[in-house]
């Protein structure tokens, strides 16, 4: 992330101060920042039982198109905003506030059966771009690979496409799947596939690959030694006010923070 976004997300976590007024809050966005969202949402309800909070996924680009139109009150993002989305909010009357809320691992995953262990970037990279087709070539047994990808409005795709395919096309022959969690259930049934995940997502019907023999852990990321790590944001459709405002605020209290650590996500502190 780039100094100056990695500022203004600070910025704006130090500088949360307000109170809110009772309504309804639409979040909506990433699956990455699902299950923060959602676990965040029904833990500020209980202490806020007159505002009514509606979660949903749809991806991040998703996410920030509601913003853009105003029909959501918070987008979750497993990316930043882009240059052009900034545009078109702005030319709507919008003016589009990032904060950044956790940080995240992006796992490659295997079948258990699977005995690979570790893949370069370079060959997670000939992979996803057909160039390695058979298991045997990295190691494995001699069987074909089944490349399962993201769809192109998820954050999670844009990360992968940038850390790891450094912009080339991922291989028409990938099966694309519209979730993390559907990534999982993919994975787990079929015995020669690969894809990646989000960290909050990773459970035991998958295995976990480390990269260039690197494990992404809560340390390897905060220390920036996993070359596939992110920030995962909150954006609000300007400056909060009311429950939006006093909602990031839970989200980036110790109480919230809590809550990312609980999702299996990494806190900001």
């Amino acid at each position: 992330m780039k100094k100056s976004a990695i500022a203004l997300a600070l910025a704006a976590t130090l500088s949360l101060v307000g109170s809110a007024f009772a309504g309804d809050l639409v979040i909506k966005g990433s699956t990455t920042v699902l299950p923060i969202a959602q676990s965040a949402a029904e833990k500020f309800m209980e202490s806020n039982s007159d505002v009514a909070i509606t979660v949903s996924g749809g991806g991040s680009g998703n996410g920030i198109k509601a913003i853009i139109d105003g029909t959501t009150d918070v987008a979750n993002a497993s990316r930043f905003i882009k240059n052009k989305e900034v545009k078109a909010a702005v030319e709507n009357g919008t003016y589009p506030v990032p904060f950044a809320v956790a940080m995240d691992a992006l796992i490659p995953v295997v079948h258990p059966s699977n005995q690979i262990k570790d893949l370069s970037i370079e060959q997670l990279k000939k992979i996803y771009k057909g160039e390695i087709t058979n298991w045997k070539e990295v190691g494995g047994s001699d069987a074909r690979i089944a490349v399962v990808g993201r769809d192109t409005s998820s954050g999670t795709y844009e990360v992968w496409e940038s850390k790891i395919m450094n912009k080339d096309r991922v291989t028409q022959r990938a099966l694309v799947v519209a979730s993390n969690g559907a990534m999982v259930q993919t994975v787990a049934k079929n015995k020669l596939a690969i894809g990646y995940i989000g960290l909050g997502y990773l459970d035991k019907s998958v295995n976990a690959l480390t990269v260039g023999g690197v494990e992404g852990t809560v340390k390897s990321v905060l220390d920036g030694d996993y070359p596939v790590s992110r920030y995962l944001y909150m954006f609000t459709k300007g400056w909060p006010t009311g429950d939006t405002l006093k909602f990031i605020n839970f989200v980036l209290s110790d109480a919230g923070q809590e809550i990312v650590g609980n999702t299996g996500y990494i806190p900001l502190r």
